[in-house]
């Protein structure tokens, strides 16, 4: 088997995709076994001066730290659950000691399985309205559709005052469900919780649309990797799984 490692950006996105992990690994292996995992978490609170302040390559340097930690330790490859950190990764994926397995990619292959074309898009600031998503949802000839700009500012306050510090209430999580109504209203066929918090208040069962889960497809598709027989095949620092996971 290969060794995961999880380069974290948050810790709640970061320990939710690793529990996932491990989960995902007890359902093909048996009880309390998962392929080897190691976890880097380079704090957050030193790349968000650099968010705001669009200094990506302040953001990249804590990133690629992060995933040298996971390297040094063994890992044959690096997941990193959190959405935003994507757009920066995007852009220095080819510097990386390892290949990495893309979120969004992952999230539009499942998108792809289930037939849908319109898309909403819930996250951060910087990922509902930044270029992971539209690209990737493009390749796919998928239609992306988000909040507006005050709904927008609202999520992406909630995200970092709340959700990544461990707070969840019932007020934040009708913010959410009230966006995701917005977005059944545009014609979205479905939501992809696109900050890898989202899913520790919003589901399929409290959702007014399927939903898509970033963080726990990202872990299940990297313990899939972890688990082929294949030799890793990457192209420019991505991983290319070549569609052969499913959720």
């Amino acid at each position: 088997m290969k060794t995961i490692g999880i380069a974290a950006h948050s810790s709640e996105g970061g320990a939710l995709c690793f529990l996932t992990a491990c989960h995902a690994g007890a359902e093909q292996l048996g009880a309390h076994m998962h392929p080897d995992i190691v976890l880097s978490a380079v704090p957050m609170g030193l790349s968000m001066p650099a968010w705001e302040a669009d200094d990506q390559e302040a953001v990249a340097q804590h990133l690629i730290r992060g995933v040298q930690i996971v390297a040094d330790a063994g890992a044959n490859f690096y997941v990193c659950p959190d959405n935003t950190a994507h757009i920066v990764l995007e852009k220095v994926a080819g510097r990386m000691p390892i290949p990495g397995l893309h979120i969004g990619r992952v999230v539009c292959r499942e998108i792809e399985r289930n037939g849908w074309t319109r898309v909403g898009l819930l996250g951060t600031k910087w990922t509902m309205t930044g270029p992971v998503y539209e690209r990737a949802l493009a390749a796919h000839s998928m239609e992306r559709l988000v909040p507006d700009k005050s709904m927008r500012l609202e999520l992406n306050a909630a995200i970092f005052d709340e959700l990544c510090q461990g707070r969840f209430t019932d007020a934040t999580t009708k913010l959410f469900q009230h966006a995701i109504d917005g977005l059944k209203d545009q014609g979205a066929e479905c939501v992809i919780l696109g900050c890898t918090e989202i899913p520790l208040i919003i589901n399929d069962e409290n959702s007014a649309l399927p939903v898509l889960d970033s963080t726990r497809l990202l872990a299940r598709h990297a313990v899939a990797e972890a688990l082929d027989d294949h030799a890793i095949a990457s192209e420019a620092g991505w991983i290319s799984a070549q569609g052969r996971y499913s959720s």
